[in-house]
């Protein structure tokens, strides 16, 4: 039999197989999370005046020490009529447009106001409190750049900079297929044997956090028009999942019946535990994943496989599961085979280093179980254990 793929070597066949989807504008109050396809440049400057950064008096700085008065008081949004003329001074709110002849802005409290007069008692440097035109963006330059996903910062600085629309990656359409006949809805009554189908549901709801518009397909018995049927419409998509059915079972129908519709199989089975069975494939642009039916190895392979996948159709600069550093705080015992993702809970300690608290209970089946994880723990491959305290990376679950 063939030697298993690392984790690496599938990861990296999956993303030779991608091709971004076509490019589109989107008003800038619809990009939350959408991946930049092209580099967004600001139309202005910003700020795009000289603003007050405090509630205070525009001044020039020459003219202090010394008593002022105060001719304008400007709000923001409500520039000065004209220039500070050498030994005057204005009020000015926070944000507000400095007038021209004003060098500083000294705060309220550092002065004493009274009948239109600003008493202040110490020198002020020239540029105090002043935000320059152009201080953090100015017109033309980057704001985010191209394979950015938009979080809410970066809605932010967009919208400062003047920016109305932005160019994203194309939204994946993805189908959804669980297989099995044992499987029943929830809400429907069980008959021997039977059991609630929660793959689908999970797999929705991972592909919609990537970025996908989602079709949730109807279950499938394991009967092989069914499959072809089912399988036929998912491969009209941009991505395929299905769950169950990939493995050498004589009911394992998925690789089969997808084999006879065009798909060409670029891999099956990884060195991974648990999720070992993944099969990927792909029909011209169409991208096709067969994730095994226990639930935890599906949610498995969906962050180690699909997501990446998903992310790069959307032209994401950096589409690779984000491991992060850690350390355990029990032993936990190595694969000689098989590199494992382990389901744990994540906690600070006093100097904020994150440890990480593997869950009892670890087989591929206990979904109810993983709803207490918020993090897969990769365990390397080899002999032996890790002691207690070890240094590993770790996957947030969202």
């Amino acid at each position: 039999m063939a030697e298993l793929l690392t984790i690496e070597e599938a990861q990296r066949l999956v993303l030779e197989h991608v091709r971004p989807l076509q490019p589109e504008r989107v008003a800038l109050e619809l990009a939350a999370s959408r991946v930049l396809a092209e580099a967004a440049h600001a139309v202005v400057d910003l700020p795009p005046f000289p603003s007050s950064a405090m509630d205070g008096f525009a001044v020039r700085a020459a003219d202090t020490p010394g008593t002022l008065p105060v001719v304008f008081r400007v709000a923001a949004g409500q520039p000065a009529p004209g220039a500070l003329r050498p030994g005057e001074s204005m009020g000015i709110a926070t944000g507000g447009v400095v007038p021209d002849g004003a060098d500083a802005v000294i705060p309220f409290e550092y002065v004493v106001d009274h009948d239109n007069e600003v008493e202040i008692g110490s020198a002020v440097e020239p540029g105090a409190n002043v935000r320059p035109r152009g201080g953090d963006l100015q017109a033309g330059a980057q704001v985010v750049q191209a394979g950015a996903q938009l979080g809410p910062a970066h809605l932010g600085a967009l919208a400062a900079a003047g920016v109305a629309e932005v160019v994203c990656g194309g939204v994946p359409r993805a189908a959804v297929l669980a297989t099995g006949t044992e499987l029943r809805r929830p809400g429907e009554p069980l008959g021997p044997g039977e059991v609630y189908e929660a793959n689908g549901l999970i797999l929705a709801a991972q592909l919609t956090s990537a970025g996908a518009s989602v079709e949730r397909l109807p279950a499938v018995a394991d009967d092989e028009d069914a499959h072809r049927e089912a399988l036929a419409r998912g491969l009209e998509h941009d991505v395929l999942v299905t769950s169950g059915g990939v493995s050498v079972g004589p009911h394992d129908l998925v690789r089969r019946v997808e084999s006879e519709l065009g798909v060409e199989e670029v891999f099956w089975r990884v060195a991974v535990k648990p999720g070992k069975p993944v099969s990927f494939g792909v029909r011209e642009r169409t991208l096709v994943f067969g994730l095994p039916g226990n639930p935890v190895s599906s949610l498995v392979g969906f962050e180690l496989f699909v997501r990446p996948a998903l992310l790069a159709l959307q032209g994401h600069a950096e589409p690779m599961p984000r491991f992060e550093p850690g350390r355990l705080t029990t032993v936990a015992r190595r694969n000689p085979n098989r590199d494992q993702l382990v389901r744990a809970r994540t906690r600070t300690d006093d100097a904020e280093a994150v440890e990480l608290e593997p869950l009892a209970g670890q087989e591929s089946h206990m979904i109810a179980t993983a709803a207490g994880a918020d993090a897969l723990v990769l365990i390397p491959r080899g002999e032996g254990e890790l002691d207690p305290g070890s240094p590993v990376r770790y996957l947030r679950l969202g």
